[in-house]
């Protein structure tokens, strides 16, 4: 589904991904982890067309999308979360959504968007300013499915939410697992990480240095922690 060989970027002068591997089959979720500062939002920017590489390749089903600008990106089945959920906050609920949809949605139409995220049929007239932040995270995910994507980029999906509402994102992230998208993440809660993700691939200095299952990284995860992801 998602190869990325070799992937280099940088932000002005400075090197941010320096060699990004990455492989993720169709249908699983991999999850990235990594201190604050070492890539991990840049190599979804990148992967997006946000952020030009300046070496290396990202395929999408085996299709060279590499430096393809957005718009081209998305319409090769790739929907984009960013950190902070970037919705229109003087649009409502379904103007969001629709605003999002290029053409009328086969796998995910508002309807079926609606009985996913029941509490956005709810608040589908609301302006996205008057909902909470779980339930502008629920939209965000709700604008970049309507999209119909087969990849789902999502950056800090879990930041700032109650653990309620991270619950329940939980279940709608194995749901859309369940329903065949493929899903990169990238996250700071390890608990949350280990609840959704096949695969987790730690991040340093921008580059991929450890890959493992959920199962592998719990009984590794002291050294792994103290190694990588505290400071």
């Amino acid at each position: 589904m998602l190869r990325i060989a070799g992937l280099n970027a940088h932000l002005g002068r400075s090197h941010v991904l320096q060699g990004v591997d990455l492989d993720l089959p169709k249908g699983r979720i991999c999850a990235v982890l990594g201190r604050n500062g070492v890539g991990k939002t840049t190599t979804l920017r990148t992967v997006m067309g946000l952020v030009a590489p300046s070496g290396g390749e990202v395929r999408l089903d085996g299709r060279d999308v590499t430096g393809w600008p957005p718009h081209l990106v998305a319409r090769a089945g790739v929907g984009y979360v960013p950190e902070g959920r970037m919705i229109f906050p003087d649009l409502s609920v379904r103007e969001n959504i629709r605003v999002a949809e290029r053409r009328p949605a086969r796998r995910w139409p508002p309807a079926r968007l609606f009985e996913l995220f029941p509490l956005l049929k709810e608040r589908e007239k609301h302006l996205g300013a008057h909902l909470s932040g779980g339930e502008q995270q629920m939209l965000a995910i709700a604008r970049a499915l309507v999209g119909d994507p087969s990849l789902l980029l999502l950056d800090e999906p879990s930041q700032g939410l109650a653990p309620i509402v991270v619950r329940e994102l939980g279940g709608v992230i194995r749901r859309l697992k369940e329903e065949g998208v493929t899903i990169l993440l990238v996250e700071q809660n390890l608990r949350f990480a280990e609840a959704v993700a096949d695969e987790i691939r730690i991040m340093v200095k921008g580059r991929i240095v450890y890959a493992a299952s959920p199962d592998r990284f719990q009984a590794e995860e002291e050294a792994i922690r103290s190694r990588y992801l505290t400071l």
